[in-house]
C-alpha cells in the first residue's frame, strides 16, 4: 500500500455540481485540502468524521507539499479539491510531479467547468450547427501569467467561433477592443457570467460593444467568465444528428429526407468557405455517429 493523492474538479459553485466519484474520494481521504475562496464549505460535507481539513486559500504550494509528503510517510488519502475542472488553469501540474517524486499514488477526478456551466445557466448551446463548430477557452494576454506567443485575444478571434474568456474582466475595455480588432462585429453576443452557480450568481447578456459598460456598472472583477459569439444568439438551425435524413451505426436514414438534407447542405457549401467540403461530407457521419456497417451512401 502506498498514500494517494487525488485532485477534484468541484465544479464552478453549486456543491451538487461535484461528480459522485468526486465526493466519493472525498469521503474516503484522511486529509481534505480545499480552498475555501472558490469552493463551497458544502463540499465538506462529504468528508468522514475526524478527516483533517485544510483551507488551503492563503497557502502556496510549498504550503501543501508537507501534507503530501506525509501521505507517502504514512500512507494516507489526500483529496486535493480544486474549482471547476482541474485540468483548467488548475495548477496541478507542479503537484503531479512533487506527488510523482514522492512515490504517492495520483487520480484526477474531473468537474464541471465554469464555462458549461454558464452555457447550461443560460440556456444556450456553445456548437450550433453551420455558426460555431469549435470553442476556444482563453483568457486576455498581459496579466499575471504571460501568454505563449501566437495566442491572443485578437488572433482567436479572427476565427468568429464561440470563445470562452477566463480571469479577464479587470481589463474588461482591452478585452473588448482585442476582440473588435480581431474581427467580431460590435453586436455579437455576449453572456457575462460572475460566480455562476453560486447563491449570489450574476448572469448579463450584452454585446462585444457594450461588454466594458456592463461589466463597470455591475462592478466586476473576480470570478467572471465571458462567452463570445453567434451562436449564442443563434435560432432556427438544426442539427443533423437527429435528422431523419442522417444516418449512423444505429439508424437508417429516410431516402426523401436524405434528398432534401443533401440539399440544404449544398446550399450552405455554397454559402461558405470550406476547402473541399462537399454535401456528402457534411450529411455523412463522422466518429461514434459514422456510418455503421452496410450503410453506404
Amino acid at each position: 500500500m502506498s498514500g494517494k493523492v487525488t485532485f477534484i474538479g468541484a465544479g464552478p459553485g453549486a456543491a451538487d455540481l461535484i461528480t459522485l466519484r468526486g465526493a466519493r474520494a472525498i469521503g474516503a481521504a484522511d486529509i481534505v485540502i480545499w480552498a475555501s475562496s472558490l469552493v463551497q464549505a458544502e463540499i465538506l460535507e462529504h468528508a468522514r468524521p475526524g478527516a483533517e481539513i485544510v483551507d488551503s486559500a492563503a497557502l502556496p504550494i510549498e504550503g501543501v507539499i508537507p501534507y503530501y509528503e506525509r501521505a507517502a510517510v504514512e500512507e494516507l488519502r489526500v483529496a486535493r479539491v480544486h474549482s471547476g475542472d482541474p485540468s483548467l488553469w488548475g495548477a496541478i501540474q507542479e503537484q503531479l510531479e512533487r506527488a510523482d517524486a514522492l512515490g504517492l499514488e495520483v487520480e484526477i477526478v474531473p468537474g464541471v467547468s465554469a464555462f458549461s456551466a454558464v452555457a447550461a445557466r443560460a440556456g444556450r448551446e456553445l456548437t450550433i450547427p453551420q455558426v460555431a463548430q469549435s470553442v476556444i477557452l482563453t483568457r486576455l494576454e498581459g496579466g499575471k501569467t504571460p501568454m505563449p506567443a501566437g495566442e491572443s485575444i485578437r488572433s482567436f478571434a479572427a476565427h468568429g467561433t464561440t470563445m470562452a474568456v477566463f480571469l479577464s474582466a479587470a481589463r474588461s475595455g482591452r478585452l473588448a477592443a482585442e476582440l473588435l480588432a480581431g474581427g467580431y462585429p460590435q453586436d455579437t453576443p455576449v453572456i457575462v457570467a460572475s460566480r455562476a452557480t453560486w447563491p449570489d450568481e450574476e448572469l448579463a447578456w450584452c454585446t462585444v460593444g457594450t461588454l466594458e459598460q456592463t461589466v463597470k456598472d455591475r462592478k466586476l472583477w473576480k470570478h467572471t467568465l465571458f462567452l463570445i459569439g453567434p451562436a449564442l444568439g443563434s435560432e432556427g438551425t438544426r442539427s443533423h444528428l437527429y435528422h431523419p435524413g442522417h444516418f449512423h451505426g444505429h439508424r437508417r436514414a429516410e431516402p426523401a429526407a436524405r434528398a432534401a438534407l443533401r440539399e440544404a447542405d449544398q446550399t450552405a457549401v455554397d454559402h461558405m468557405t470550406v476547402g473541399h467540403t462537399t454535401a456528402d461530407e457534411l450529411v455523412g457521419g463522422n466518429g461514434d455517429h459514422g456510418a455503421g456497417p452496410g450503410q453506404a451512401k
